[in-house]
């Protein structure tokens, strides 16, 4: 069964991290159904700032605004069995934290859990304070997922894009989605 799969962009920074996330399930396509994608304005301004363009409007992928309940995915009937936050900000993860479901992101997030399917917070902040933890905590006892953008270097990376994949190769294994990377001990 093909994955249909919900991604949201908050304004945290880590655009490197969304950018390769969507060029990579794009590359996947004949392992998915569907992706979703939520930005929001912040992630945009970042992205800008970050990348230097506006490279997300290029994407193949069917965009919904914040506001718009009428996405199949602010459902549990939608079908949709994964979503990930990337980058995950801490506002959006003390909104979920805390079952405020006031625009799409977040009341995708709560249909997630409910449906006790696959949520994905890629967390971006550092350091974290204790409210941050408890509220992964939260997420975590939930159901969620919470995967820091954290990168490892084991497989000793040579460039950005390289460090930005330790990452996103992880959110993607945890999404389930096969792919050719790096593999400890191989």
């Amino acid at each position: 069964m093909k994955h249909r799969i919900v991604v949201a962009v908050t304004g945290a920074s880590g655009s490197i991290y969304a950018r390769q996330l969507l060029q990579k399930l794009q590359a996947a396509a004949e392992q998915i159904d569907t992706v979703a994608v939520v930005m929001t304005e912040n992630a945009k301004t970042v992205w800008e700032t970050e990348l230097g363009n506006q490279d997300y409007a290029q994407l193949p992928f069917r965009f919904y605004t914040q506001q718009d309940f009428h996405a199949p995915f602010a459902s549990g009937s939608g079908q949709f069995k994964t979503m990930i936050i990337c980058p995950c900000s801490m506002g959006t993860l003390g909104r979920i934290a805390t079952g405020v479901s006031n625009d799409l992101i977040t009341r995708a997030a709560d249909v997630v859990l409910k449906e006790r399917r696959k949520l994905i917070c890629v967390v971006r902040e550092t350091p974290y304070n204790l409210v941050h933890l408890r509220n992964m905590v939260t997420v975590t006892e939930a159901g969620g997922i919470i995967c820091p953008a954290t990168p490892s270097f084991y497989s000793q990376p040579a460039t950005l894009e390289a460090v930005a994949a330790t990452v996103t190769d992880r959110v993607l294994d945890l999404a389930g989605i096969e792919q050719d990377t790096y593999r400890w001990g191989k």
